[in-house]
């Protein structure tokens, strides 16, 4: 319910001030605010210091340790990406999928 007001109230305000986005298409910026709900609900998944150090390694980039490729393992794996590929693909497709590829395994 907060996300929907927040949409509500921000899509205005953020259409004067990002260039270009006025020009979108309804649709494409729909599909861009389900694909944030997805994004949080799967975030969530983290604690708020797992979600900074998921921050931090993906900032850093190929400049990583092997310890810390191995700790982006361990994070990106707490968020079960093939639930997030399979809702974010569900939420925009006209047909819907199996649940074997929405479902979290957790």
């Amino acid at each position: 319910m907060a996300m929907n007001r927040m949409l509500l109230r921000g899509l205005p305000h953020a259409l004067n001030r990002v260039p270009g986005l006025r020009r979108l298409p309804i649709f494409r910026l729909l599909a861009i605010g389900e694909m944030a709900m997805v994004t949080r609900r799967h975030m969530e998944h983290l604690d708020a210091q797992e979600r900074r150090r998921l921050a931090t390694l993906v900032r850093r980039g190929t400049a990583m340790s092997p310890a810390e490729r191995e700790e982006l393992r361990a994070l990106v794996a707490k968020l079960d990406v093939r639930a997030f590929a399979g809702s974010a693909v569900s939420r925009l497709s006209p047909i819907p999928l199996p649940k074997r590829f929405t479902r979290a395994r957790y």
